[in-house]
């Protein structure tokens, strides 16, 4: 590799000429020179001025070239031991409290605010359907229809069994007509025998006779009026299973318990349905969704009822659902350590969908804010999390923490610092135990 230094190329000019000299020099003091020439011999002035001419231009080359190296040799060895000497320059930041309100971010679930399963209320087989999955059907909209021909065969028994109920009460109220008509003259009779057994004109046996028939007839009436009790129960009863059947007439028609959605559809036409059991549809409201959060346990304290609430869901980019929470569990899953929340959101568009997976942010305040640092200020080493803060004597002392929630750009500390300590931002690998270091404020520089 060829220098560029121009001094050195001017101290090696200088000694190609110093060398062509020296040759000249010797060629004149050689015999052959002196054969070859014999009538030309330098005198002694001529080798003194030509040796000093040499010496003169040794001189300038040497101080045109090692001199400049030189100066600047000593020019970069100061610079390096000024380097040594310096104190390495940090940026602190000081450990702050966060703000007293702060977004706690978790994973959550949606449902819809209402919904049932639609099952068959009487036998029979799926005549028609008129909803499908997906449909949003309003509160009393037929959904399907179940053929029942068995039904108007006990509709017909139980109508006549009514109608002779009914006839048979008609007997008993006309047989206690009758009986209290008997009565009557019985009472009639028998007080006349007694007033004429009194006076002589009757035997006693015909008083007896007439007081003892109209007791008779008093006991008659009593059971008449029983029976006819025990008729007017037959025709309620027969009522109550004419209307029973009426109304499983009616269930023949299945309708929509309230506005909503049908989300499953599990028969087709054609189908048996048996009471009670043949799941037909199951019908959601999403007008307002449910959204379920699990708090931990250190967080339990900031939630409460009425607390304002914002859902995210990964599919809607840009849009976010603003919620309130609705209750809580007021008690604690003893596997997970953490207490079941449920907002309410509305959702008049119906965007949001029952089961989608969201991210809900719940707006709290904290009595005692966390203490806080700057995320690149912290250092994972063997020993843990650490983080590097600098004394009152600018000397570097390395810190074991404890850290909390991360924030991103910024992380909470639990343990290990105080408010007002300062640490340095972005330690380097050179950073160690008892370094003097030189301090700049990280917001000042910004």
């Amino acid at each position: 590799m060829h220098s560029t230094d121009p001094n050195a190329h001017s101290a090696e000019a200088l000694r190609r000429e110093n060398d062509d000299l020296r040759r000249e020099l010797e060629l004149l003091r050689s015999p052959t020179s002196t054969s070859a020439e014999p009538g030309w011999k330098p005198s002694k002035t001529t080798i003194v001025a030509l040796a000093l001419f040499s010496l003169i231009l040794i001189v300038v080359a040497f101080f045109a070239g090692y001199l400049p190296m030189q100066h600047r040799r000593s020019v970069v060895v100061a610079e390096a031991r000024h380097q040594e000497e310096a104190l390495p320059r940090v940026q602190v930041i000081s450990v702050t409290r966060g703000g007293g309100k702060s977004a706690l971010q978790l994973p959550a679930s949606t449902q819809a605010i209402h919904e049932a399963p639609v099952l068959a209320r009487t036998d029979g087989y799926l005549k028609a359907r008129f909803a499908d999955l997906g449909d949003r059907v309003k509160a009393g909209q037929p959904l399907a229809e179940i053929d029942v021909p068995e039904l108007e065969d006990s509709l017909r028994g139980a109508r006549a069994t009514l109608e002779q109920s009914r006839a048979a009460l008609e007997q008993s109220k006309a047989s206690l007509l009758q009986g209290k008509a008997d009565l009557e003259f019985a009472k009639v009779s028998a007080e006349r025998y007694s007033e004429l057994a009194k006076a002589g004109v009757a035997s006693r046996h015909d008083d007896d006779r007439y007081r003892l028939e109209y007791q008779a007839r008093i006991a008659s009436v009593n059971a008449l009026e029983k029976a006819l009790n025990a008729q007017k129960s037959n025709v309620a009863a027969a009522e109550a299973n004419v209307a029973r059947i009426e109304n499983l007439q009616a269930y023949k028609i299945v309708r929509a318990p309230f506005d909503g959605v049908i989300t499953l559809r599990n028969v087709d036409a054609g189908a048996l349905v048996s009471v009670g059991n043949t799941l037909l549809f199951r019908i959601a409201q999403t007008h307002t969704v449910r959204v379920y959060v699990s708090v931990p346990q250190s967080w339990v304290s900031s939630v409460r009822v009425g607390q304002p609430a914002t859902v995210r869901v990964a599919g809607l980019p840009g849009r976010q659902f603003g919620g309130t929470v609705a209750r809580t569990a007021n008690a604690l899953d003893p596997t997970s350590r953490t207490l079941l929340v449920e907002l309410n959101v509305p959702n008049p568009d119906g965007v949001l969908m029952p089961g989608m997976s969201a991210q809900a942010e719940l707006n709290t305040s904290q009595r005692d804010a966390p203490l806080v640092i700057p995320a690149d200020a912290l250092v994972i080493r063997a020993n843990g999390s650490e983080v590097a803060t600098v004394r009152k004597d600018e000397t570097v002392h390395i810190r074991k923490i404890r850290v909390g929630r991360d924030y991103g750009d910024l992380l909470e500390v639990v343990d290990g610092l105080n408010e007002g300590d300062r640490v340095i931002q972005n330690p380097s690998d050179v950073v160690h135990e008892g370094m003097k270091v030189e301090t700049v404020s990280a917001e000042a520089s910004r």
